[in-house]
C-alpha cells in the first residue's frame, strides 16, 4: 500500500504479525521490565535505575502505557497487582477495581437501557462506566509496596514527559487507534483530545498512524494533578468534576460522592489465592510449584481450577505424562480445552464481588471439588453440556506487564479500560477514556454477579506469579492479557515452560488456542468454538474436530484474540540472581534489562 501525506507508513492490515518472530531471551541480574510497549518498558527501567523497586517501576509503566497505548489501558480503568516481597517471601495482592454508582439499581439500569435479564449492558453505554480504580491503585501500590526511594512524582514523570513532549506511535497501537477513530468520535463530545490535529481531516482531527508523533497534553495535566495531590488529585477537584459532568450529560448516575468515597477507601489489599501443582513431575526437586492468582472479583480462579483439574486427570490416568514431542498435540490440547471449559462454567456463575456476595473461593479450588469436576472429562469427545452459567467473551483490550528488581522482588501488574478505548467517553480536559467494565455485570436478579449499587463486576484482568513450592522463592512473574483469554494463556504458557521445557520467549511464541471467543447471551452456555492459532498443525485441527470440537483457525492480525504476554523467570547462578525474560511477538513490546 503506498504511503500518503498523513502517515509515516500505513497501518491498515499490518503484516508485522504475518510471521512469527525470532526473539532471544533477555537476561539481567539487576531487574527487567517487560511490557507491550518499549517506551513503557524504558520508563520502568528508568525508575529501577533511580533506585525504585518493582512496584515503583510497575506504576511508571502503567502510566506510560496509558499514554502510548490508550486504546488498551489507562487511568480511566482498573488495575490488579501481585507483588512478591523477596525479604518476606510473601505474595501480596492489590485490588484496584472500581464499583458501580451508589445511586442506581438493577431495575433502573434495565429500564433506562431497555434491557431484558438475558441481555448485557452495551459496551458503549454510559451505564457500563464504573468508578475508575486505577488511579487509587497506582498511588497505593507506590505507598504500600514501593521502595520509598522515589516519589510518586518521580514515578509519573516519564509518562508526563511522553504525553507533553510527544511519542512515536507504534504499529499495533496505531492500527487500533485508526480502527477505533469512529468510536471515539461517536462516544464523546471530547474525542478530539485523543486524536491528532490535522487540518485535512474530519473536524480537524484524526487517529495517529504508526511512526507519527502524538501528544496528549490534557493527560499530562491529569497525571500532574495525581502526582501533586495523590488520590485527591483524581477523585476530587477538576478531574472528578469532569468525569461526573460528561457521564451525567449522557444519562449516567455516578456522583462526586461516589468518586470521593473511592478515593477515601482506596484500593483493597486482599489475600492472593494459590494452587499447589505437582503434576507432570514439574519442578520435582522443589515439590512442584505454586501458581498465585488474584481472588474474585477477578477470574484468576479459572486458571487455578483448570490446572487442578489437569492434575486430577493425571492422577486418575485419564491423561498421561506429556513429553516434549506432545506439545500442542490433540491429546494435550483436548485436555486443556476441556479443563478450561469446566472451570469457566463455574466461574461464570460464582465470580463476583466478595464484599457483596458470598463467593466460595476456597471450595472451588479444593482437591475434593476439583476431583468431582474432573469426572466430567471424556478423552474421546468434547463435552458440550457443562453448565452453571458462563462468562460472555468479548474481544477486550488490556495491558499486562512484569517487573523484577535487583533485590529479588517481582511485580505482576495488569491495567485495563476493558473494551477498546473503553466506552470512548472522555471527560473534558482530562485526556483519557472511561472504562466499560460494567458491561460484565449480569442483569439476572438472583445471579451472584447481578448489577447492584456500589458493587464491583466480574473482572477479566488477572496478574499471575509462580513460586517454588518448597521454600516459596520466586520462580516466574508472568501474565497474558486479552479478556477471557487470560486464564487460558496462564495455563498454556505455564505448561509450555514447565512441562514442555520452552524458554520464556518460546513459551510466549508458541501457537495458542482460545475457547469462547464469540459473544454468547449472558447466562447461556459458553461458546464452544475452539479458535486455533495459525501454526498449529492441520492434523491437530482435524483431530480436534473428530472429537467434536467446532474449530476455527485464526490468522494475521486477528491473532490478537490469543492475547499478548510477558514472562520473567528467575534462577540463580551460585549466589547471583538471574532474570530471564520474554515479550510476546503478537504485540509491539520488549523486555528490557535494568
Amino acid at each position: 500500500m503506498p504511503l500518503n501525506a498523513n502517515h509515516v507508513y500505513p497501518a491498515e492490515d499490518p503484516d508485522f504479525q504475518a510471521f512469527p518472530s525470532r526473539r532471544s531471551v533477555v537476561h539481567s541480574t539487576k531487574g527487567i521490565a517487560s511490557s507491550t510497549q518499549p517506551l513503557a518498558s524504558a520508563a520502568g527501567v528508568r525508575i529501577l535505575q533511580q533506585g525504585g523497586n518493582a512496584a515503583d517501576a510497575a506504576v511508571a509503566m502503567a502510566a506510560a502505557l496509558n499514554v502510548t497505548e490508550p486504546s488498551m489501558t489507562g487511568i480511566g480503568g482498573d488495575m490488579f497487582m501481585l507483588f512478591y516481597n523477596a525479604s518476606t517471601k510473601k505474595v501480596h495482592a492489590l485490588n484496584g477495581s472500581g464499583r458501580s454508582g451508589s445511586k442506581t439499581s438493577l431495575e433502573q439500569i434495565r429500564k433506562e437501557s431497555n434491557l431484558g435479564e438475558q441481555e448485557k449492558i452495551p459496551m458503549d453505554s454510559v451505564h457500563a462506566v464504573t468508578i475508575p480504580g486505577a488511579a487509587a491503585g497506582w498511588v497505593d501500590a507506590v505507598h504500600k509496596f514501593g521502595s520509598g526511594r522515589v516519589t510518586l512524582e518521580d514515578v509519573l514523570k516519564p509518562a508526563i514527559e511522553l504525553a507533553e513532549e510527544g511519542f512515536p506511535v507504534s504499529e499495533l497501537s496505531g492500527y487500533l487507534w485508526q480502527q477505533t477513530e469512529d468510536h471515539i468520535r461517536r462516544a464523546s463530545p471530547n474525542g478530539s483530545e485523543m486524536l491528532k490535529k490535522d487540518s485535512n481531516a474530519t473536524d480537524g482531527f484524526r487517529a495517529p498512524g504508526p511512526g507519527e508523533i502524538m501528544k496528549i497534553p490534557t493527560l499530562a495535566n491529569t497525571f500532574k494533578l495525581l502526582a501533586k495531590s495523590g488520590k485527591k488529585g483524581f477523585y476530587e477537584g477538576a478531574v472528578a468534576e469532569a468525569i461526573i459532568k460528561v457521564t451525567s450529560d449522557l444519562g449516567g448516575h455516578l456522583t462526586l460522592e461516589d468518586l470521593k468515597n473511592h478515593g477515601d477507601q482506596g484500593s483493597e489489599e486482599v489475600d492472593a489465592i494459590t494452587l499447589h501443582y505437582r503434576g507432570q513431575e514439574v519442578n520435582k526437586d522443589e515439590d512442584g510449584i505454586k501458581l498465585w492468582e488474584h481472588p474474585p472479583n477477578g477470574q484468576g480462579i479459572v486458571a487455578l481450577m483448570a490446572l487442578g483439574i489437569l492434575e486430577e486427570l493425571e492422577k486418575t490416568g485419564k491423561i498421561g505424562k506429556w513429553s516434549a514431542k506432545e506439545h500442542n498435540t490433540v491429546e494435550h490440547l483436548h485436555a486443556c480445552i476441556e479443563a478450561l471449559h469446566i472451570a469457566f462454567s463455574d466461574a461464570g456463575w460464582w465470580v463476583a464481588d466478595p464484599n457483596t456476595t458470598n463467593v466460595p473461593t476456597q471450595e472451588l479450588i479444593s482437591p475434593n471439588y476439583l476431583r468431582e469436576r474432573a469426572k466430567l472429562f471424556d478423552s474421546k469427545k468434547a463435552n458440550d453440556h457443562v453448565h452453571h452459567g458462563s462468562p460472555a467473551h468479548n474481544h477486550s483490550d488490556t495491558v499486562y506487564f512484569a517487573v523484577t528488581d535487583s533485590a529479588g522482588n517481582g511485580c505482576s501488574f495488569i491495567n485495563s479500560v476493558y473494551g477498546r478505548f473503553g466506552t470512548g467517553i472522555i471527560p473534558k480536559g482530562c485526556g483519557f477514556p472511561l472504562q466499560n467494565r460494567g458491561a460484565n455485570f449480569n442483569l439476572q436478579k438472583d445471579h451472584p454477579n447481578a448489577y447492584a449499587p456500589g458493587k464491583r463486576p466480574y473482572h477479566t484482568i488477572i496478574p499471575a506469579l509462580i513460586t517454588n513450592a518448597k521454600d516459596n522463592t520466586l520462580h516466574t512473574v508472568y501474565g497474558v492479557m486479552g479478556g477471557f483469554m487470560q486464564p487460558q494463556g496462564h495455563i498454556q504458557v505455564l505448561l509450555n515452560m514447565l512441562v514442555f521445557g520452552l524458554t520464556p520467549q518460546a513459551a510466549l511464541d508458541a501457537p495458542r488456542f482460545c475457547i469462547g471467543a464469540g459473544t454468547p447471551e449472558v447466562g447461556k452456555v459458553m461458546d464452544q468454538t475452539v479458535y486455533l492459532e495459525d501454526g498449529i498443525g492441520e492434523d491437530v485441527v482435524d483431530g480436534l474436530k473428530k472429537l467434536g470440537h467446532p474449530v476455527e483457525v485464526v490468522k494475521g492480525v486477528e491473532r490478537g484474540i490469543f492475547g499478548r504476554g510477558q514472562v520473567i523467570r528467575v534462577h540463580h547462578d551460585g549466589k547471583q540472581i538471574v532474570y530471564s525474560a520474554g515479550s510476546d511477538h503478537r504485540g509491539d513490546g520488549a523486555a528490557m534489562p535494568a
